[in-house]
């Protein structure tokens, strides 16, 4: 166990956040790197990073919105020196399975000359939960492009416990670990899930990217639309149908199936709406 505090980069995101709260629970000494935060961290802001990762010895790092946002791979790769400088020794780093830059990203770390662990990971499961296609479900909609392409969907939670297990304990450094779920599925197989676990009735509605694009852009910007389109387009042809053993290889155990991800998530009440 580290006695130094582990930096995580990204704090307040999906992945981040849940790693931070598991590393408070079994007592490690976190500081949350974020733009709020007590010691702040802003990828837009150099002058943040060498404060943030004085005295740490170990960082999460994750690149908000996403590795795939022009310039992302040279502010990583700027990060990196920096760390580099400031004495750090390990990266556990996010990436994103089956994209271009995210490997890019990758490669960076690898060449950094700090120890890393790459955490290349699968579609989200709380994409549904806490995403953009949070209220669409509300709606009893999932739309998605891809058509009848099958995603191996991760629920998060095993996405923190590998990056947990990779900055607290020994023999993860060096390590790939790409991160799916137990099993293939299509959007409309999903769907089905979905609608047992809230009990209303979820269709999957085949859209094209250019429908996805508008619908990304109406729930926040054009830029950001631009990216997550170009992503899909990318990833959703098929180059992802298949699963991989990064979790269990990590863990030893299984990762978590989408169903019980879809009834746990129900139970909490984040598909109720308000009467």
């Amino acid at each position: 166990m580290t006695s130094s505090p582990i930096l995580i980069v990204g704090a307040t995101g999906k992945t981040g956040a849940r790693i931070a709260a598991k590393l408070d629970k079994i007592g490690v000494d976190v500081r949350r790197g974020s733009r709020g935060s007590d010691t702040p961290f802003d990828w837009e802001n150099p002058a943040t990073w060498a404060p943030a990762l004085s005295g740490v010895t170990k960082a999460y790092v994750t690149y908000f919105p996403d590795l795939a946002f022009p310039g992302a791979v040279e502010k990583l790769e700027a990060f990196t020196k920096v760390a580099a400088a400031c004495g750090l020794k390990h990266i556990v780093l996010l990436s994103g399975r089956g994209e271009h830059h995210a490997r890019l990203g990758e490669e960076v770390v690898r060449a950094s000359g700090i120890g890393f662990t790459i955490i290349r990971s699968a579609w989200f499961a709380q994409n549904f939960s806490e995403g953009y296609l949070h209220d669409p479900i509300l709606g009893g909609v999932l739309p998605m492009p891809g058509g009848n392409i099958a995603e191996p969907i991760i629920d998060i939670d095993d996405i923190a416990d590998v990056a947990v297990a990779a900055l607290t304990e020994d023999g993860h450094q060096g390590e790939l670990y790409e991160v799916t779920g137990p099993r293939l599925m299509t959007f409309a197989e999903m769907a089905d899930v979905l609608t047992e676990a809230t009990g209303r009735h979820v269709q999957h509605i085949p859209i094209s990217f250019e429908d996805f694009h508008a619908n990304v852009a109406a729930a926040g910007d054009t830029f950001v639309a631009d990216v997550f389109t170009a992503i899909a387009r990318e990833t959703l042809d098929g180059r992802n149908a298949h699963t991989a053993d990064g979790v269990q290889r990590a863990l030893g155990r299984e990762a978590r199936d989408f169903t019980e991800f879809a009834k746990s998530a129900a139970s909490w009440g984040v598909w109720t709406t308000a009467a």
